[in-house]
Order: structure tokens, then C-alpha cells, then sequence
């Protein structure tokens, strides 16, 4: 340590020369210049923070796994629209993207409802559009009553759906309903049921989310699923009877869809076909 170093003690020794310590150079910043700084930083993030619209059309979107989606997510999964938001399992607000819905997170991923949502924007372009994803994968139709707990998730599907249907109608109204759903009942000791219980859920479902003159559109379940489980088609007979028979509601076929693989689940691209044929069912009735 030469003479330098004696009179400084916060200079450090270096080939012969002294530098200044770290810490004592961190200490001649000027913390004025560093505010200024981080306000200058933080001021452009939130310049680019979308703020939630205070008023939405509302769409609902429930059912079992293909509604919520499972097919691989991709570049168009996050559209970043300010035009297009979805509620989560939180109450929070957020621009949609796939996945949209949280129901199993290590497989969800895309489903038909963000597709649905820009085929209605396009259209009708006036109102920001408001998702309320409330699909469970796995969910059959009793899974869909008060106080049902889903013993796969443990998600209570019908309570959760009505905090946050609630929570999302302080921003809008409801305009439209989107349901896919009857895998998990396609089998000899559940599908007579069906029919009755399709009807008692939806009865209760407008009631208890004052829906009661809002459009429904259903969708049929895939040929493929129909082709691993025969019992599918007399659950596709029941959708498609109770659309056909009931006033405010519409049918979305899945007729010609692929499976990603597994015989169960729509693949990315026939996701987001269903996702424009239930838009194009839901339009359809204003022609």
C-alpha cells in the first residue's frame, strides 16, 4: 500500500496505481440522477400497460377440457389485443391469450374460446370483449352443481363460476354462452341421464346469472371420440336435440375436427375452427 492508499483507506492498491472501492464509488452517485432514472423507466412500462375497459361484452365460456383446451400453444396465442380480455381464477383482468383457462395448468392450452372472441370482435367491432373461462377438464354434467366439488382439480366448478361471473359483470353484461362438454358422460350408466340433467343445469345456470334470454350455442363432441367411445354419439343426439328444441339455443358441430393424438382432444388448429363455428352460430341468429 503506497502513501495514497494511507491517506485514502477507501483506495485500493493495483499494480502499483490505487482505485477507488467499489462501495465509496457507489456512494458518489448522484441518488438525484438515479430517481430520475428509475421514474423515467417505470413511466415507460406503464405507458405501455393496457388498462381494463370499464364496460365489455361479456362471453361465458364452460364445459370440460376441450373448452378449456389442450391443444399446443403458438405465436397466435398471444394476440396482445387490448380489444379482447379474460378474467382469472383470481378476479383479475388480463388481454387474452391461450391459455385462457387454469383449470389443469400443466396441460391446458389452446381451446376454442380467444378464436371465438376475434371472429365476434370482427364482426362486431363497437365493445371490447370480456371472456369468462370457467371450463374444468374432466367435469361431467354433475360436476356442475351447487356445491359439487371436481375430485380430479378440486375445483368447485358451478360455485368458482359464479364469483367470477359476478366479479366480471361489474364490467359488463353477458351476450352470449358457449358450452362443450359431455366426454365424461358418455357411458352406459350416465348418458340416459343426460338430457334431464342437460336441461336442469342450464335452467339454473340462467337464473343464478340472470341470463335468461342470453344466446346458448353447445357443441357436439369429435367424430374421432365418437369413434373410441360409441356412447358419445347418443350424448352428440342429446346435444344436438336440445339445441334444435330450446328457444336461445344454437349448435356448434365438431363434425371433420382432428384429435391432437389422443382420441380425446381437439388439436390447435381444429380448436380454433370450433372456436369460429361456435362464432358463426352465435351470429347466426341475428340474421
Amino acid at each position: 500500500m503506497n502513501a495514497r492508499d494511507v491517506k485514502y483507506p477507501g483506495r485500493l492498491a493495483f499494480d502499483g496505481k490505487s482505485m477507488m472501492n467499489p462501495a465509496d464509488m457507489m456512494k458518489l452517485i448522484n441518488l438525484k440522477t438515479l430517481k430520475m432514472f428509475l421514474g423515467m423507466l417505470f413511466g415507460t412500462v406503464t405507458a405501455f400497460a393496457q388498462t381494463t375497459p370499464d364496460q365489455m361484452d361479456l362471453y361465458l365460456l364452460i364445459g370440460q377440457s376441450n373448452m378449456a383446451g389442450r391443444g399446443a400453444t403458438d405465436a397466435a396465442s398471444q394476440p396482445n389485443s387490448s380489444k379482447i380480455w379474460a378474467i382469472n381464477r383470481h378476479q383479475e383482468w388480463k388481454m387474452a391469450a391461450d391459455p385462457l383457462h387454469e383449470d389443469k395448468p400443466s396441460v391446458v392450452g389452446v381451446g376454442p374460446g380467444l378464436t371465438f372472441a376475434q371472429e365476434i370482435f370482427q364482426k362486431q367491432p363497437g365493445r371490447p370483449i370480456g371472456l369468462i373461462p370457467c371450463a374444468v377438464g374432466g367435469s361431467g354434467i354433475d360436476d356442475w352443481q351447487p356445491g359439487a366439488r371436481h375430485e380430479q382439480t378440486g375445483i368447485y366448478a358451478y360455485d368458482e363460476m359464479l364469483v367470477r361471473v359476478k366479479e366480471a359483470q361489474k364490467r359488463g353484461t353477458i351476450k352470449g354462452i358457449i358450452w362443450h362438454q359431455g366426454e365424461s358422460d358418455s357411458s352406459p350408466g350416465k348418458k340416459d341421464a343426460y338430457a334431464a340433467k342437460l336441461a336442469d343445469f342450464f335452467r339454473r345456470l340462467r337464473k343464478d346469472t340472470h341470463t335468461e334470454n342470453v344466446p346458448v350455442v353447445v357443441g357436439t363432441l369429435g367424430d374421432f371420440y365418437v369413434a373410441k367411445t360409441p356412447d358419445a354419439a347418443f350424448i352428440n343426439a342429446v346435444i344436438t336435440g336440445y339445441a334444435k328444441d330450446t328457444k336461445r339455443v344454437y349448435l356448434a358441430s365438431a363434425s371433420g375436427l382432428t384429435h391432437k393424438g389422443d382420441d380425446t382432444h381437439f388439436d390447435t388448429a381444429s380448436a380454433r375452427e370450433l372456436g369460429r363455428r361456435y362464432a358463426a352460430a352465435f351470429l347466426k341468429k341475428e340474421e
